[in-house]
């Protein structure tokens, strides 16, 4: 398969800070690769690289095999980028925005007026295409943006934590986007913070902490890797919620963790026979649970153990 993006032994400094410090990544072509990381773990820095808009201070970088320091031109006309906030002229309405950025890129009116039309429509902006980007709203502002990088029609388009701030609903709008320019052929880069997103999305994970690759894979493949499954059981009864942990760490020789706000307990399972021993349990002690099954570890429990184990190496 070919790699639309390959990065070897990626270093960058910032005086005694060091953000990257020999990052390899490879991002097969018609792919989403999600990259999960702490604030300050390099995630940006590296999409800046990849950008041609940072030089590494050591390692090397392609796009579709161009070299992004030695061939930055070339490289900027197959990417698009959409920043964790939005770019776009506020002063120029939605239309006038998108025309501008197609003559920058050497179309002519015809064509940036066209394309402009295209990319309003397909982000559902027609209606409020003439009015300024003043009166946008944060989520209309982020499809704008997300269109503009669009304008070139790149063939790699790096997303850098592009639903910061954006409601439930509009980020689900964005996503679908982001799925049809997938099924279009693109490539797509994405950091995020919201693991959901990196779960619905990303065909592979890679996990930054420090400057540092510490994991990657698919999300299934992470998180088998931190420990199996885990058994939830939520009581019926806010009063057995006691008895439930007392049977679980019989059963499992594992204190349950318990989530206050909902009632559910959980605990490690390593033995598929363990549901059935519970629900026997459960049935002999008279107690009715709402909830109750098996399931991975969350993305969120994949992240915050692996960034986890870095800081206990590194301390």
């Amino acid at each position: 398969m070919t790699n639309a993006i390959t990065a070897e032994g990626l270093v960058k400094r910032y005086g005694d800070m060091t953000a990257l410090a020999g990052v390899d990544l490879e991002v097969p072509a018609g792919k989403v690769i999600g990259v999960l990381g702490p604030n300050g773990a390099g995630k940006t820095t590296m999409v800046r690289i990849l950008g041609t808009l940072l030089r590494p201070d050591a390692g090397r970088a392609t796009v579709y095999g161009h070299d992004v320091v030695k061939d930055p031109v070339r490289v900027r006309r197959l990417i698009g980028l959409t920043g964790q906030y939005a770019s776009v002229d506020e002063t120029l309405t939605g239309t006038e925005n998108l025309i501008l950025l197609g003559r920058l890129l050497n179309l002519t009116k015809r064509q940036a007026k066209a394309r402009a039309g295209e990319l309003l429509e397909r982000f559902e902006l027609t209606e409020a295409a003439t009015r300024p980007i003043a009166t946008f709203s944060g989520g209309m502002r982020r499809r704008l943006d997300l269109a503009a990088s669009l304008v070139g029609s790149p063939k790699v388009l790096y997303l850098d934590e592009p639903t910061t701030g954006l409601d439930p609903h509009t980020r689900n709008e964005l996503w679908q986007v982001v799925r049809d320019l997938v099924a279009g052929g693109a490539t797509v880069l994405l950091t995020t913070q919201y693991l959901e997103e990196a779960d619905q999305l990303a065909d592979r994970i890679t996990v930054i902490d420090k400057g540092r690759v510490v994991a990657e894979g698919r999300p299934g493949e992470l998180k088998r890797r931190i420990g199996g499954q885990i058994l939830q059981v939520r009581p019926t009864l806010p009063s057995d919620i006691d008895a439930v942990a007392g049977i679980l760490a019989e059963l499992t020789g594992h204190t349950p963790q318990r989530d206050e706000n909902t009632g559910v307990l959980s605990v490690p399972a390593a033995d598929q026979l363990l549901v059935s021993a519970l629900v026997r349990r459960l049935d002999g002690a008279a107690i009715a649970a709402d909830e109750l099954g098996l399931r991975l570890p969350s993305l969120d429990e994949v992240f915050l153990a692996l960034t986890n184990v870095t800081e206990r190496k590194v301390a």
